[in-house]
């Protein structure tokens, strides 16, 4: 089994007492005070991740936006300078290889993909790379911070006045240092996403969090109760390669007539299941990985993300259903240490209250 790698700021996680976990090949926190407390702590003030693990590539040349334009299943021409989009690839039987966030940066495009997945993308991209496209991987030689909560632009504000300007999905271009400070996130709060140099990233982050009280680190763990309380889907639960876009509930990014690869098999696929949101009121809490029935004790789903919501007190989840009954029933049975519990259908958001669009 090889060693875990480790961020840059590996160190000052074990100085400030962070539970480290490995993760995605990487040992990262998990939390620091507590999941439940640093959730809470993100919806009301705002919380600091290092997200460092996560991917990125580099795409430039003169067939940049053809290329992208035909490995991704959004369309790319869609994309301005100064802005992000989420997009996802697919093979090519519609499955997900993975989604990711692409920003345009006026000369190149950044793409942002899943630790887990960074060298298998590669490895895809590079295939089916064009003539006149410069594809680079840049994930070991920058850092990502992810500052998220309602008072993010207070604290942000004073180290990059420009933030003000921006809206949801927007960024602001390469400073000198080839920094890239972008209005994006994983929580559903008002935040920001900072691509620095790891030469850079230590000092960052000691300075935020000095910046104010309200400021805190914050761990891999409350980034997926806080995703999972806005319905956000994560690569390996909701997502994989036996899965297409359209069961997940990824219509919206899903531009078939782009032609990008997978597109010809998705316009053809039987789709035979959705994935769902549930909510159970009762005393108990779904877990992934638990099935879900009809009234009949008939098997037709499974829970891929579940938990307590630390901001509503009650159980939520997602889960891919069958088709017909994913449309046609609006309460299911899951079974909990032999206890049968009821869930029902509910629309997403779970929780309604997210700063993110402020």
């Amino acid at each position: 089994m090889s060693e875990s790698l480790k961020t840059t700021l590996y160190n000052h996680h074990n100085q400030l007492g962070a539970k480290l976990v490995p993760f995605a090949g990487f040992l990262m926190p998990l939390q620091y005070s507590g999941i439940i407390d640093e959730h809470k702590h993100v919806r009301s003030k705002v919380g600091l991740f290092d997200v460092s693990h996560m991917g990125e590539f580099i795409v430039s040349g003169k067939n940049a936006k053809k290329f992208l334009q035909n490995v991704t299943i959004n369309d790319i021409n869609a994309l301005k300078p100064g802005k992000a989009q989420y997009s996802a690839f697919c093979n090519e039987n519609g499955g997900i290889l993975d989604d990711l966030l692409i920003y345009d940066l006026l000369d190149y495009y950044m793409l942002v993909v899943n630790a887990s997945n960074i060298e298998k993308n590669f490895n895809w991209l590079q295939r089916h790379l064009l003539d006149d496209v410069v594809l680079k991987d840049i994930s070991n030689d920058i850092g990502l911070l992810a500052i998220q909560g309602p008072m993010a632009r207070d604290i942000l504000q004073d180290f990059y006045p420009n933030i003000d300007s921006l809206k949801y999905y927007e960024t602001l271009m390469p400073d000198s240092d080839d920094t890239v400070v972008a209005r994006t996130g994983y929580s559903g709060e008002l935040g920001f996403e900072i691509y620095i140099s790891n030469d850079k990233i230590i000092d960052l982050w000691n300075q935020l969090l000095s910046a104010s009280d309200d400021i805190r680190p914050v761990g891999l763990g409350c980034r997926d109760s806080l995703r999972l309380e806005m319905g956000y889907c994560l690569y390996g639960h909701e997502l994989n390669e036996s899965i297409n876009p359209i069961e997940a509930g990824l219509s919206w990014i899903t531009k078939l007539d782009t032609e990008f690869i997978g597109s010809e098999s998705l316009a053809h696929v039987s789709i035979e299941k959705k994935l769902v949101p549930l909510v159970l009121k009762e005393r108990a809490i779904p877990r992934a990985d638990y099935k879900i029935f009809d009234n009949h004790n008939k098997e037709i789903g499974l829970i891929t993300s579940g938990a307590m919501s630390p901001s509503l007190q009650f159980g939520i989840a997602l889960a891919y259903i069958d088709l017909p009954y994913a449309k046609e029933l609006n309460s299911f049975n899951v079974k909990i240490r032999n206890n049968t519990f009821s869930m029902d259908k509910a629309k997403l958001p779970f929780y309604k209250d997210g700063t993110y669009l402020k």
